[in-house]
This record gives C-alpha cells, structure tokens and sequence, in this order.
C-alpha cells in the first residue's frame, strides 16, 4: 500500500514540470511577444511598436498560399497580385485576435479598392466557431481555412511562428513580403504597415 502512495507521489512529483510547461505552451500561443519566431534570412528591421520592414530591394517573393476559405470557396493569394495584401494569422480562440478583430475590420473597410485584406484561420479544428467569430466582427474580407498551420509554414523560414498569434504579414503590389507583425494591431499600427505601401508607385 505504501509502495503504491509512493509511486503516485514520484509520479505527480515528475509530471508537475511537464504539465507547467505545457500550460506556459498554451499562454505562449496567443502571446504577443513580438521577438518570437524572428530570425532568418528575411531582412526584416523591427522598428518602434514591433513591426518589421524590408526594405523595397531586399523583399523576398510570398509564397503561394492557396486552398479553401472558411465558406468552403477557393482562394488564392495570386489572384490579388498588384494589391497591397494584408494577411492576418487568427484564431477564434485566441483572446488577442479578438482584441484587434475590429481595427482589422475598421481599416479594411477605409482602405477599399487599394489594399485587399486576406485572414489565416488557423488552429481551430472546426469552422463553425471561426465563422461565427467573423459574424460577430463584421469581418469584410475572406479568410484560408488553415486547422493545421500549413500555410504558415509556407512562409520562409523564421518569418511567422504557429504559436506566436495573432501575427500579420503585408505584401506589397509586386507580391513581396514588405513588413510583418508578432503582436495585435490597432488600426493606427495597421496604417503605419500599410500607408507607407500605397504610396509606392
């Protein structure tokens, strides 16, 4: 009897560090901790507020992002070439995607024809909670159906990390990768991103 006391002890002695690191796992994957999931050969140079830019001539290509929408239509990156795209990691389980869900919201409606806003569904094994996140906001722009992150991994190396949500990326008109973000925005953040790429001619 005392033997198997002791072993239960030992047991829960052992598994109390593994269950806290995974409880900190699951802090971390909303986090915003804009110095996660950097590094890489992306030229990115992190300015005030987090957001990163590449300069005009150092901007790698996006990759091809390309699959279903949470309504089940097709939708393709591609298709929006000669736009400025804002891409934008969420989830609807996530706290702080819920947070800047209506800057997104207010600047995608202001922006009209001269930036196309595209969401990446991602972590959410069903679609009905995703879909009912983007009714609740009023989200105007459609989003890749992404349950397992592999979109993401699409990106180059060290660009975007799967636990590092809410994330956004902006691709300029020639379908470059201009500046990135680790952490929720607001809209002036979002201007901040986006203004500096209309203007470029």
């Amino acid at each position: 009897m005392s033997y198997g006391r002791a072993s239960r002890r030992r047991f829960t002695l052992l598994a109390a560090p593994a269950a806290a690191a995974a409880l900190a796992l699951t802090l971390s994957a909303c986090g915003t901790d804009n110095k996660t999931g950097g590094g890489g050969d992306t030229h990115f140079v992190t300015g005030t507020g987090g957001i990163s830019t590449v300069a005009r001539g150092d901007r790698a290509t996006a990759p091809k992002l390309d699959g279903e929408s949470l309504d089940g239509k097709q939708l393709d990156l591609a298709d929006y070439k000669g736009k400025v795209v804002v891409l934008n990691a969420w989830g609807s389980w996530c706290g702080p995607c819920r947070l800047e869900a209506k800057y997104f919201t207010k600047v995608a409606k202001a922006t009209g024809q001269d930036v196309q806003f595209l969401g990446i569904n991602t972590r959410d094994p069903q679609r009905g909670p995703a879909i009912s996140f983007e009714k609740d906001f009023g989200v105007p722009y459609p989003s890749f159906y992404d349950p397992t992150g592999k979109l993401l991994l699409r990106f180059p190396k060290g660009m975007l990390n799967l636990q590092t949500i809410p994330s956004t990326v902006v691709v300029d008109r020639d379908g470059k990768i201009a500046a990135r973000s680790l952490a929720p925005l607001d809209d002036t953040k979002l201007h901040e991103m986006i203004d500096p790429l209309i203007a470029e001619k």
